[in-house]
Order: structure tokens, then C-alpha cells, then sequence
């Protein structure tokens, strides 16, 4: 693999905000729903959404029987993602299964040796597909669900094949405005490499809630994610400070500063009618992306939902940094 394909890699892997670059197929983790991608993008109790099961499998159920979603992510640096769902319900006694795949196009990019002279194009892709099921669990309000996914990536003549799976519980009665959930995400095996070098699937474990605010057409979400690993914070170069002798202080992070890295929030107003406002904050890609003496109001996200018949269109503007944003577009049929 000469330089250019491994820095590619380099990049691919490291855009997506994983903590460290450690990790294959981090495309995974990056929302492709406009829905949730307005809420901050990590929410996981979307029960009335078919595009909700790709994150969080246990949300599968009855609501979203024979109902049909395609999206489009105009992400960072002009690469596209594309995903599709569908769920049906079997029937009464068995349940509903859910599908999905998710699609990432990196464009077109000139390949060259180590002298720098030019030898061709080539392309870069991701693709990854999901069969999910949720049960019931007899005379109660949980639901466990489970995804099993296939992967592969591509980068020129090298490619990579894995599996994965998610595992996910979640509490929910009609009668009660809170619903809660636990996952774990991307759990799972890279089969083929690239050059021989295994590495590890992006695993992510998250509990979340969301809650309706009575007689006020209102509900929050609450996201609190990357469990598996607590210390998300480091020193930032940039903030350390240099006194009148010469001498150079790191910047201290703070137990609240590394904590609330975890959390994401959400609201949705008018969520049950035919017109919706979503906003968000992921305070993770917040503390990131944020830039000194600058308020580029990074982590903020925003979106709106129209529903007409059985259409459901849905749009989201997620802000990472001056210089890029993200747009994501939801269409949802419902085929009954």
C-alpha cells in the first residue's frame, strides 16, 4: 500500500471523532437518520422510527411494521452516505424483523508511488448490512433486541470483510411518558484485513431516555455514550498557558470537563403532530471541535419533520466547524 492509500486510511478513520484512530469501520457510528441526527445524533428511543433499529435494536416493534426509509448524509470533506430500512411484522405471536444497509461513497482519488508520480484513480467505499429482531419479554414492558451485520470496506485493490452485532434493552409502556434503553454496539470480528493487521470493530455502550413533558407538546432526550471507555478528554496544546519565565502549563481537565463529554441532549416539539422541531447538543464534538477565543457553536444541531399522509420527510443541520457542516435528509413511507 504506498503512502497516499495509507494516509487515506489514516483519515477515513480518524474522521468519524473515535477516540485514539484505533478502530475499523467507524462509519458505523456516524447517524444517517435526519431524525436523529437533529437530536444530537446519538439518540436511541425512537420507537415510531424505522431508522431508528440500525443504533439501537431493541426499538423494533409492531409501530413501524411495513414502513420504508431512505436517507442521504451530505457528510465532512463532500462524502456521501446513503442508507435504506425496512421493517415487517411476521406476525402477532413471532414479531417484527428489521433491515438496513448503509452505504459510503469517498470518491474518486489519484493514486501515485513514493516519488509522487501518478499511476491511476482509484475509489474508496463502506458498506455494511443488518438483519435485526426485538422480543418481547412476556408480561412486561422490555423488549431485547439483537443485530447481526455483514461489513466490508474498500480502499483500491485492498479490502476488509468483518461481522458485527448490537444488543439492546429497552423498558417502554403506553402508559408512562419515559421510555429507557441500554445498548451495546458493533460488537464483533474483522475476518480480512487489508495488509494483514486485524483491528478492532468500533464498540460503543450507551444508555438513553427520553420523557414527555405533560400537557406540553414537548419530549426530551438524554443520551449518555461511549461507557466503554470513561476518560475521553486530553490536554489540549493550545490551551496551555506560558508564563513570564518561560515555563509551560498543560491545560488540567477537570472531572465535569471529561464527564459531560458523554452526554448528548435533544428536544422535540410538537412530536406527535405533523410538523416537528428538533434541536440538539452533543457536547462531546462540542468540546472537540471548539476553537480559542472563537464561538463557532460546534455540537449544535437542529431539524424539522413534515409528515403528509403517508410521507414523512425529515431534515437536519448538524454544526461541527466554520469551515463544514453537515446535512442529512430522511424520506419515510409507510406501506400499509
Amino acid at each position: 500500500m504506498n503512502k497516499y492509500l495509507t494516509l487515506l486510511f489514516f483519515i477515513s478513520t480518524l474522521a468519524y471523532g473515535q477516540v485514539g484512530g484505533e478502530q475499523i469501520y467507524t462509519f458505523l457510528n456516524v447517524p444517517t437518520s435526519a431524525r436523529q441526527a437533529a437530536l444530537g445524533g446519538n439518540v436511541l428511543t425512537l420507537i415510531d422510527d424505522v431508522n431508528q433499529p440500525l443504533w439501537n435494536p431493541s426499538t423494533i416493534n409492531p409501530k413501524i411494521d411495513n414502513s420504508f426509509a431512505v436517507n442521504y448524509v451530505d457528510f465532512l470533506a463532500d462524502l456521501s452516505y446513503l442508507s435504506s430500512t425496512y421493517a415487517h411484522l411476521v406476525n402477532r405471536n413471532f414479531g417484527t424483523i428489521h433491515a438496513g444497509i448503509t452505504y459510503v461513497g469517498y470518491g474518486k482519488f489519484i493514486a501515485a508511488d513514493e516519488n509522487g508520480v501518478e499511476t491511476g484513480i482509484f475509489k474508496a467505499s463502506d458498506l455494511a448490512f443488518s438483519v435485526g429482531y426485538s422480543y418481547n419479554i412476556p408480561w412486561s414492558s422490555f423488549y431485547l433486541g439483537t443485530n447481526l451485520k455483514i461489513i466490508n470496506s474498500t480502499i483500491a485493490n485492498f479490502s476488509s470483510f468483518g461481522f458485527g452485532a448490537d444488543l439492546g434493552l429497552m423498558y417502554t409502556n403506553e402508559n408512562s411518558p419515559l421510555i429507557i434503553t441500554g445498548v451495546v454496539r458493533n460488537i464483533g470480528y474483522q475476518v480480512t484485513t487489508y495488509d494483514g493487521f486485524k483491528e478492532k470493530l468500533p464498540v460503543e455502550v450507551a444508555i438513553g431516555a427520553s420523557f414527555d413533558v405533560e400537557n406540553i407538546p414537548l419530549r426530551w432526550y438524554v443520551t449518555i455514550d461511549k461507557l466503554q471507555r470513561w476518560k475521553l478528554a486530553y490536554s489540549n496544546p493550545s490551551n496551555s498557558q506560558t508564563d513570564i519565565e518561560g515555563t509551560t502549563t498543560q491545560e488540567k481537565i477537570s472531572f465535569f470537563n471529561n464527564a459531560v463529554r458523554h452526554f448528548t441532549l435533544g428536544a422535540e416539539f410538537f412530536p406527535k403532530g405533523g410538523f416537528n422541531i428538533r434541536l440538539g447538543y452533543n457536547f462531546r464534538r462540542a468540546k472537540e471541535l471548539q476553537l480559542n477565543d472563537v464561538r463557532t457553536f460546534a455540537g449544535f444541531t437542529a431539524g424539522i419533520g413534515l409528515k403528509m399522509n403517508k410521507l414523512k420527510f425529515n431534515y437536519a443541520f448538524s454544526k461541527y466547524h466554520p469551515a463544514s457542516n453537515t446535512n442529512t435528509f430522511s424520506l419515510q413511507i409507510d406501506l400499509n
